[in-house]
């Protein structure tokens, strides 16, 4: 088992644009139960910053319990970090910066079908298509 550690919300970056709202109430009814059962988020630091690998929903859950702070944990799977660079990237662009700022931006289902995973399956596509010319 990976060791988790507290870390507080506004010092991790996140990695997504929106969140979405069913999963959030979702999320939210476990809350209700226990805030304390809440899944340690997976974290990894990726140049300067200390990024949300995983998370997203359980961590603006937090956010909105009032929670300052969160389990974490260091991700050790090998994932691709040109994606996430390329995400942080955007949420930067868009001045999400912390978890709190993602307040204004949880949508339905639906559009967040489109405008995040679509755009990420776009970017991966697009991301694979460069690796396999070079």
């Amino acid at each position: 088992m990976t060791k988790s550690f507290i870390m507080k919300l506004d010092e991790i970056q996140p990695s997504q644009l929106f969140i979405n709202s069913e999963k959030l109430s979702l999320v939210m009814k476990t809350f209700d139960v226990n805030p304390r059962s809440i899944e340690p988020i997976p974290v990894k630091k990726i140049g300067e910053q200390i990024v949300f690998v995983d998370g997203h929903t359980r961590a603006f859950a937090a956010f909105l319990k009032g929670m300052s702070e969160v389990k974490v944990y260091w991700e050790e799977d090998e994932l691709d970090w040109d994606e996430y660079e390329v995400c942080v990237d955007w949420c930067k662009k868009e001045e999400i910066n912390t978890i709190a700022d993602l307040k204004e931006r949880v949508i339905p289902s639906k559009q967040y079908q489109v405008l995040w995973l679509d755009r990420c399956e776009k970017m991966q596509r697009e991301l694979k298509a460069n690796r396999n010319q070079k």
